[in-house]
């Protein structure tokens, strides 16, 4: 049996930043919502939740640096690719 290869669907655009950034804020509003529960997540076994949802937060922080520099060198790229295909096409002519 022959089966078709179908071509791959281009990557989808989305707002990482956005994405990221709202992910590590609910990581420190768990942190602050577990923090008065300390002494009773402690004392069943589970003290280090908050510090879990802590460290949640601190790599949200660096996710959201990163999707930044990434979001920021790829219009970077756009802008240089722009130009140079600008650059490179013969002048349209007058007619």
């Amino acid at each position: 049996m022959k089966t078709t290869k179908l071509p791959s669907a281009p990557p989808m655009e989305a707002n990482d930043v956005a994405i990221v950034t709202g992910g590590t804020v609910l990581w420190l509003v768990a942190f602050v919502a577990l923090l008065p529960f300390h002494s009773w997540l402690s004392a069943h076994g589970h003290g280090d939740w908050p510090w879990i949802c802590l460290a949640g937060f601190g790599l949200g922080l660096i996710g959201v640096w990163y999707c930044r520099a990434r979001r920021d060198a790829i219009a970077r790229s756009r802008e240089a690719a722009a130009r140079t295909e600008g650059q490179s096409a013969p002048p349209a002519r007058p007619e």
